[in-house]
């Protein structure tokens, strides 16, 4: 992976982060995957390890690291096991809200836990009538002294009935967009209960599912930036999140071509290694030229970001461009191995499996598309 414009203390990090991949996140991949097991233990390391809070100022245990440095870390966990990079991904983006839009008192208590790993967090803004049409959200919270009163169903929750803590869009006010607000939400809140996980087609050691809301009291305290602030902090919470998942898929794909080259390499046919023939090689340096592209893209995303730059169109053109580039190079991974990359005796069917989801999301690469034309055409 490219490590440029990193002092010594930023590698020493990444070196860290990539040993711990390969030898504790890598080996549990497949076992998890299998079992659907969700792997809170390695959270809980990168907590220790001060993984989880790195984007955040160091008054509130964070690490205080450009987000070119977080998505680094992200990739590497992501290249040996997507439950973990997309699981460290969500969880910062639950944090960025509390750290970005909560009061003080309540930033002082609640994000200092998130970025120990202490609390794992989770976003909840789709539900099962509206995800691409965000604003068309209808779970409900009504305002009875000093509490909310939550109703309604969320859903495609990543970590649901693992978080400690949710950031829950809801509805305030009649509004479609200016009427939602954002409340953050402990799991243990009466009232609040979770449907059984989904099957999936692959990320099964990352529960995704519903939080169902039943009169559930939430402190008035609770609440994000104030009332109809909502939308708004989840679109720039998906710009952040964009990127996150940019880096995923940048290492799932990393993955799968490192597992096609290794294999290219060793196996033989017709008496040499099929890496030697020009229909694989040739496809091996157009999966490396899209592992390469995607993370160009991000990272300069991330540099815009680090600078207070408008990024919201480049973060959308490199989820769009990454999540596409993990979906190809993780099929043509399989197609290198032929007919034992459609086994399970080898990992490269998992990452297919896996880098379909990217594609859909934090905002499905259609959605990008609108995100990056609207863009375009407003600045004309």
């Amino acid at each position: 992976m490219t490590v440029t414009r990193l002092d010594a203390e930023q590698r020493d990090l990444l070196d860290l982060v990539r040993a711990y991949a390969v030898n504790e996140v890598g080996p549990r991949a497949d076992t998890d995957e299998k079992a659907g097991r969700f792997p809170r233990d390695l959270f809980d390391a990168l907590g220790r390890m001060d993984l989880m809070g790195l984007p955040f100022d160091a008054e509130h245990g964070g690490s205080g690291q450009p987000y070119g440095v977080y998505l680094r870390v992200v990739e590497e966990l992501a290249r040996s096991f997507m439950t973990v990079g997309l699981g460290l991904s969500v969880h910062t983006l639950a944090s960025w809200a509390v750290a970005t839009y909560a009061s003080e008192d309540l930033r002082r208590e609640a994000l200092p836990r998130l970025t120990s790993g202490e609390w794992l967090g989770a976003y909840s803004l789709s539900e099962p009538g509206s995800g691409s049409d965000a604003a068309g959200l209808a779970t409900r919270a009504e305002r009875d002294g000093d509490a909310y009163v939550v109703h309604g169903t969320k859903a495609w929750v990543t970590h649901a009935g693992e978080a400690d803590v949710y950031v829950l869009m809801c509805r305030t006010g009649p509004d479609k967009s200016r009427g939602i607000s954002a409340l953050l939400v402990p799991a243990d809140t009466p009232g609040l209960v979770f449907a059984p996980p989904e099957h999936k087609l692959g990320m099964n050691a990352s529960p995704t599912g519903q939080l169902i809301f039943d009169g559930a009291r939430v402190p008035a305290r609770n609440l994000l930036a104030s009332e109809g602030q909502g939308f708004r902090i989840a679109m720039r919470a998906l710009d952040g999140g964009r990127l996150g998942i940019a880096a995923c898929s940048t290492g799932l794909a990393q993955a799968a071509l490192d597992h096609a080259v290794a294999y290219a390499r060793e196996r033989e046919q017709f008496g040499r290694p099929i890496g030697q023939f020009q229909g694989v090689a040739f496809m091996l340096a157009d999966m490396a030229t899209g592992v390469e592209a995607a993370r160009a893209l991000w990272l300069e995303a991330a540099e815009r970001r680090d600078a207070g730059s408008p990024y919201g169109r480049i973060a959308a053109m490199a989820k769009l461009f990454a999540s596409d580039t993990a979906m190809r190079v993780a099929t043509d991974a399989v197609q290198v191995f032929g007919g034992y990359g459609y086994t399970t005796d080898y990992p490269v069917e998992r990452l297919m499996r896996e880098a379909k989801v990217l594609q859909i999301v934090e905002g499905t690469n259609q959605v990008q598309r609108v995100v990056i034309s609207r863009d375009l055409l407003r600045d004309g």
